[in-house]
């Protein structure tokens, strides 16, 4: 899940405006922000893997530090501690990282842990099972998510037409014809994780900080 992670924080603030952004657009992508950390300095695996789909390319070998049950929770309560001032942002904001999780349980192949080293792992594995099609049925669930806050916006007359673009632009780019993981994948180590670690905690803080800006000045603009 990739895209799909944009558009849950897009609907979440669109059903809370009064909540910043910024806890909302950075939370839903601090467990993939955390995890590229922890890749390029070896402390979390991934395996190349090219029939791997859609877009990954590579297997989630041990991902445990950030994309285990028990560690989404304490890391959605420590990005909630940081908003405490605000009880109701700080639970928002810690809702957000644990959607995360929620958003990766039915795609991920079977490499979501309980707890860092459990030997039970979760994940339905659509990733696997529909290969491209999982992709798509992505792309389904974020223009669902996006017909919604388009419209909950509207209702308070902001525009989301940026925003929109920009989630519509991050969804086409990590295509399982377009993905830069297949170039990533194909390299030898220790520039596997190095440049997959890059690439996914860019991946998530750039466009999380680039769309907090748009829909900041939409509901600027609104006002």
């Amino acid at each position: 899940m990739y895209a799909g992670h944009f558009a849950i924080g897009l609907a979440i603030k669109s059903r809370f405006p009064r909540i910043p952004t910024i806890p909302i657009m950075l939370g839903i992508g601090i467990l993939d922000i955390i995890n590229g950390i922890f890749v390029a300095l070896g402390i979390e695996r991934v395996t190349p893997n090219l029939v791997s789909g859609p877009y990954l390319f590579l297997d989630l070998t041990w991902i445990d530090w950030d994309h285990s049950l028990l560690m989404a929770v304490m890391w959605s309560f420590a990005w909630g501690a940081v908003f405490i001032k605000n009880p109701k942002v700080a639970v928002i904001a810690a809702a957000a990282v644990f959607s995360h999780f929620l958003a990766d349980w039915p795609m991920h192949n079977h490499d979501l842990a309980i707890y860092p080293y459990s030997t039970y792992h979760a994940g339905l594995g659509l990733w696997g099972y529909l290969g491209v099609g999982s992709w798509f049925l992505e792309g389904a669930f974020s223009g669902i998510l996006m017909i919604y806050a388009w419209r909950e916006s509207a209702r308070r007359g902001v525009n989301l037409l940026w925003p929109v673009l920009l989630l519509a632009i991050l969804f086409l780019q990590l295509s399982p014809w377009l993905s830069p993981m297949q170039i990533v994948a194909r390299l030898d180590e220790p520039f596997v994780h190095i440049i997959y670690g890059v690439i996914v905690t860019i991946g998530y803080l750039v466009p999380g900080l680039l769309m907090t800006w748009l829909i900041d000045r939409a509901e600027r603009v609104k006002n």
